[in-house]
């Protein structure tokens, strides 16, 4: 008898997708080829990213530790360290040959007026665990961070039209939204899924694959390119949410900081925002058809697992809000599903499980499938058993972390505590789904407060470690802030 072939992997992150902006989740999104995946495998409706910004969410995920395990708060420039010990290594070191295309984040994108070239750190992302690269920045990155992407802007003669443009958006009001001035076959998420197909099309190597396709949008700037621009009416479009509820009196954290600076969204603004993000969305979900096409013609599909999350999503205008950087809904929770040769023939195809899970929990679920092992200390948990029983329950409650806040959610109450540890947000999920009502020093939840700060505490103090982790490339290197939008 024939040994099986272990399974091949298709990792797919999206940047800022929020968790309903897909045709399976939400439905105002035309999404057939992501559908399509989550039709012959599990969708978890209760995912939320470690960080609601990417260098946190992103160095997360690669090492499995939290925020105030790493001493990562926000968008800076950090630099994962080539020692630091990662999951990828470990499907690497179980036989898979590993690739990347498209944006890690896992060490510093240029600030102007300097620059650099990404193609000259391809060993950090090899000293990851990752043999085949093509990296990408961001849209607002690539006007001074080159890459093999913006060497072929640059050969074409539109690079500096793109500089231009990504420059007067950012000078202008933080929402513009008109289309790219690239051409569809130069727009970034495209060269990404262009770059992934052609490589899993032509691999010839007797390893098992292993395979990250890292899409930069649809983050903004609000830019898809015809057709994509033109594809939604803004008037088909879910309105957003409206302010929040709350007591004046509780104490105030940093989402108060982000309301007071939240830009003036005029009548039918959202509506266009979210227009031309769908589009982004829908041009991206062509892009993983043609990677499904290129596995299905290599007779490799039915011996592939395919796992797609996204980093962080999207406020598109919800209570007033845009871009991330909060634990609102909209900002926290992502689409996550995976799909193995296993789903895909059971009973289990196109269930979806409302088990608490969080983005860390993929390295280790695409460690188990690959046969290899982590044996550092992290805190992701494979999603294997979900898997098997869609009905199982994975995690109690899930963490989130940014500048300094720590938010804990269970299936009925969503709390953020601020930097000096008090409860300011405190949501009744069950009763208040769209987070309309903070019933943050409200009497009537005073004591489920109490209880649920000293589950917090617990939660946080077990896992902090007695050593500091080496997850930098040495002292200093977080000096200067990137810009949210950047992440």
């Amino acid at each position: 008898m024939t040994e099986r072939r272990p399974p091949n992997i298709l990792f797919i992150i999206c940047d800022q997708l929020r968790q309903d902006a897909l045709g399976c989740t939400g439905g105002w999104v035309r999404t057939p080829n992501i559908d399509r995946i989550a039709a012959s495998g599990v969708r978890f409706v209760n995912c939320v990213t470690t960080a609601p910004i990417c260098i946190p969410a992103r160095f997360g995920l690669a090492t499995g530790q939290y925020p105030h395990n790493m001493g990562i708060w926000q968008n800076r420039t950090y630099t994962l360290s080539p020692e630091a010990p990662t999951w990828m290594q470990a499907v690497r070191d179980a036989g898979y040959r590993t690739s990347v295309f498209g944006k890690t984040h896992l060490h510093p994108h240029a600030l102007p007026p300097d620059s650099l070239d990404l193609r000259e750190k391809e060993h950090l992302i090899n000293a990851y665990g990752l043999d085949d690269v093509d990296e990408v920045t961001g849209p607002q990155a690539a006007v001074n961070t080159l890459s093999n992407l913006t060497a072929r802007w640059e050969a074409k003669g539109i690079w500096d039209a793109f500089k231009a443009d990504v420059r007067e958006r950012v000078s202008s009001k933080p929402h513009l939204v008109r289309p790219s001035i690239l051409p569809l076959e130069d727009y970034y998420d495209v060269y990404v899924g262009e770059q992934a197909t052609g490589y899993l099309r032509d691999y010839n190597r007797d390893q098992p694959w292993f395979c990250w396709v890292s899409f930069p949008g649809p983050h903004e700037p609000w830019d898809a390119p015809e057709p994509y621009a033109s594809m939604y009416d803004p008037t088909s479009m879910p309105p957003p949410l409206g302010p929040i509820a709350d007591n004046p009196d509780r104490p105030k954290g940093n989402l108060d900081g982000q309301l007071s600076r939240a830009p003036t969204l005029e009548p039918g603004e959202a509506e266009t925002m979210r227009a031309n993000y769908a589009g982004n969305v829908s041009l991206i979900d062509d892009q993983i058809g043609h990677i499904l096409d290129a596995i299905e013609v290599r007779g490799e599909l039915e011996n592939t697992v395919i796992a797609l999350v996204s980093d962080h999503g999207e406020l598109n205008g919800d209570h007033g809000l845009i871009k991330k950087g909060n634990f609102l809904n909209g900002a926290v929770r992502v689409p996550l599903i995976v799909r193995t040769p296993e789903t895909a023939k059971s009973a289990v195809a196109g269930t979806v499980s409302e088990s608490l899970v969080e983005w860390i929990d993929l390295g280790p679920t695409l460690v188990d499938f690959a046969g290899g092992e982590i044996t550092y200390e992290q805190f992701g948990r494979s999603l294997r058993p979900v898997l098997d029983d869609p009905q199982a329950q994975h995690r109690r409650e899930v963490l989130s972390e940014f500048r300094g806040e720590v938010m804990m959610m269970d299936h009925r109450w969503k709390m953020v505590v601020n930097t000096s540890g008090e409860p300011y947000l405190f949501f009744d999920l069950q009763n208040d789904p769209d987070e309309c009502r903070n019933l943050s020093g409200s009497p009537e939840v005073r004591e489920i407060e109490r209880d649920l700060s000293i589950r917090l505490f617990q939660r946080l103090i077990k896992n902090q470690r007695h050593s500091p982790w080496p997850a930098l490339a040495g002292q200093g290197t977080g000096s200067s802030e990137v810009g949210e939008g950047a992440g």
